[in-house]
């Protein structure tokens, strides 16, 4: 009985030891990657830093854009560790911007399986908010003169 209560609170110590904030993906990349790894990774998958389009010189914000695909990526820090990552979806009418938002929060639902908080459902600006274990995804659609559409997904402290 005794050796059983030992392995049991070893357990317990091992558990709690082992009980680290859960890992928060970004299309299957873990953000608690330093980031040049980070960044490293991005580039294997054809995205390369694009420093003028940086919005200031202090390089809190890096972003990424690959030609090929129809966003780009700013990638919040602070001391070289991802606070939060931003998809800028870059789309030529409104109606495409609807059908992308819907799609992705179709698969955020899908993966997550849960209902989203959704502040705003208008037909040209919606918010869709899920909350996850180690983090918040949220998608926004606002057309106004252009077509707007951002996916944020931010860590929690």
């Amino acid at each position: 009985m005794k050796k059983l209560f030992i392995a049991v609170m070893a357990f317990l110590a091992l558990s709690a030891c082992n009980s680290e904030k859960p890992d928060f993906l970004y299309r299957g990349l873990s953000t608690s990657l330093p980031l040049n790894v980070f960044i490293d990774s991005m580039a294997q998958r054809g995205f390369a830093v694009d420093s003028a389009a940086a919005p200031d010189s202090t390089g809190r914000v890096v972003v990424l854009k690959n030609p090929a695909e129809k966003y780009h990526v700013l990638l919040g820090q602070s001391d070289g560790v991802i606070q939060a990552v931003q998809e800028n979806w870059v789309l030529s009418t409104n109606d495409s911007t609807r059908q992308m938002w819907q799609k992705l929060r179709d698969d955020f639902e899908k993966e997550t399986g849960a209902w989203p908080n959704c502040p705003m459902l208008k037909d040209d600006h919606k918010v869709a908010k899920f909350e996850l274990e180690s983090g918040f995804v949220t998608i926004t659609l606002k057309n106004t003169y252009t077509p707007t559409l951002n996916v944020l997904y931010e860590l929690k402290k």
